[in-house]
């Protein structure tokens, strides 16, 4: 299990900014982060992340994400995503059809 994270009140993305309670992050800097470390250890390389982590073609990220990060499957077609994310993708492209 991961270590138990705990917000600042400053902007992990190394900004300096106040947070709001809660909160690790100020608004979009979340993705400044997430862009900044995979440019730093990856050459703001996607596939460089995915392979050093043992992912690619023959190795899926994606059935990881289901298996182990709590991620799911549409009952309707392949699309996978965290639960949230396929009850939204449902409502869009499946419930209209029915």
């Amino acid at each position: 299990m991961s270590e138990r994270l705990l917000p600042t009140g400053t902007c992990w993305c190394g900004c300096g900014a106040t947070t709001a309670i809660g909160s690790f992050f100020s608004r979009g800097h979340d993705k400044t982060a997430e862009a900044a470390l995979l440019a730093v250890r990856y050459g703001s390389s996607v596939a460089q992340l995915l392979h050093h982590h043992g992912y690619g073609p023959t190795e899926s990220v994606l059935d990881a994400a289901v298996t182990e990060g709590g991620w799911v499957i549409c009952q309707h077609c392949t699309y996978a995503g965290a639960p949230a994310s396929v009850r939204n993708h449902t409502r869009k492209y499946h419930e209209k059809a029915e």
